[in-house]
Parts: structure tokens; C-alpha cells; sequence
């Protein structure tokens, strides 16, 4: 049973982890492994995004190209959201003209972030990457739909138990992003928490893969 990783940005080249490696338009690098591509909020070019989605459009219809992200709302950066809002939804629109899942990145823009889903009708999933906050806004976000993945935050901050166990068993995942901890870490934390073991949890968030990530089934 597979370790399965679904937000980092390097290459374990571990047998063991099936990993999406997060991927920038800019500077796409070919692969054999599942990759997710997207526009950052961090990383917008006013003057280059148009061509930086078509890039994306390409990409995305690869057979190992799993996800479209990250991408999404950064309240703390300078670009306005205005712009940030508009290069978001048509990275949902690509995702939903193809059916596939999008890995979210979302600071301080939650409501902003429903918002969107809802306006724009969006129905493939809408996975939140990394997540940190509060009870009550997990509860919001699992009312509207979204998948949670946990990872750093998890490993650093241990009153985010009690989010991560209000989370079903069919709505989660695990990541590691940038951190230098290995998934395995993640998931021994996650099934601590979880009062359950590792290859049950394998067992789970494989289950949850396929169901979301359906290019990359495991069967």
C-alpha cells in the first residue's frame, strides 16, 4: 500500500509515495510522474497570464497531469484581488471545462473563495491544501463541498487535532508541500489522531484519490 502525497513541490522519486508534484506554467519540467499546474497568486504576471493558461490548457491533458493548481486567493499579497480573482476563475472554468480536480491555495479569502464556487457553479472537486484554520470554518468549507488536505500545519501545531478529526473519512487528505518531513510522518501523526494505524489511513485517502483524482486511479 502506497503513501499518497497529493501537494508537494519536489520529487521524493520514493517508490513507495505516489505524489503530485506541484508544477508552474513558467517553468514546467517534462515528467513521467503526476503533476498538478497552475497559476499561484504569489506568482502572477499581469502581463503574461493569458499565455501562461494556455500553457496550463496543454498541460492538463496529459495523462499524468492530475490536478489544475495551485491556484487561488491571497488576501496578504499586493496583487489586487480584483486581478487575482478574475485569473482564479478562469483557471475554474479550465478545470471544469475538463473535468478535473483543483488544488487550492487560499489565504484570508474563504468567503471570497465559496463565493466564486458558488457563482460559478463549480462541480469538479475543490480540494483546500494546507489547511490551519478553525473549526467553524472546516465545518463551512465541508458544508460546501470541498476536500481538506492537511500537512505542514498538522505536524506544527498540535490544537489542530480537533479540526482534523471533525473531518470525515471520505473528505481529506495528506500532504507534505514544502516541508522537509517525509508523508510517512504525516500519516503516522494523521492516524494517531485519527486513534486508527497507518495502513488503514493508506487505505482511506487511496479511496478518496480515486474518487477525486480519477486519471490517476489506483486499482
Amino acid at each position: 500500500m502506497k503513501f499518497i502525497n497529493i501537494h508537494t513541490h519536489s520529487c521524493s522519486q520514493n517508490e513507495n509515495v505516489l505524489e503530485i508534484v506541484n508544477q508552474y506554467p513558467t517553468s514546467f519540467e517534462e515528467t513521467n510522474g503526476f503533476f498538478s499546474i497552475g497559476i499561484h497568486p504569489w506568482h502572477i504576471n499581469p502581463e503574461t497570464w493569458k499565455e501562461e493558461l494556455i500553457i496550463i490548457e496543454e498541460k492538463i491533458q496529459l495523462k499524468n497531469g492530475l490536478a489544475l493548481g495551485e491556484c487561488g486567493l491571497d488576501k496578504r499579497r499586493e496583487t489586487p484581488m480584483e486581478l487575482q480573482t478574475e485569473i482564479f476563475e478562469a483557471q475554474l472554468l479550465l478545470a471544469q471545462k475538463y473535468q478535473i480536480p483543483v488544488i487550492i491555495h487560499c489565504v484570508a479569502a474563504f468567503q471570497e473563495l465559496i463565493a466564486l464556487k458558488q457563482k460559478l457553479n463549480i462541480a469538479v472537486p475543490l480540494v483546500v491544501h494546507g489547511f490551519s484554520k478553525s473549526e467553524e470554518l472546516v465545518l463551512q468549507l465541508l458544508k460546501n463541498g470541498f476536500y481538506i488536505s492537511f500537512g505542514k500545519y498538522l505536524l506544527r501545531n498540535p490544537e489542530l487535532q480537533t479540526v482534523f478529526k471533525l473531518v470525515p473519512d471520505d473528505r481529506f487528505f495528506l500532504e507534505t508541500d514544502t516541508i522537509e518531513e517525509e508523508i510517512a510522518d504525516v500519516y503516522a501523526l494523521a492516524a494517531k489522531y485519527k486513534k486508527s494505524d497507518v495502513v488503514s489511513l493508506q487505505q482511506m485517502i487511496t479511496k478518496n484519490f480515486n474518487t477525486v483524482f480519477k486519471n490517476g486511479r489506483m486499482d
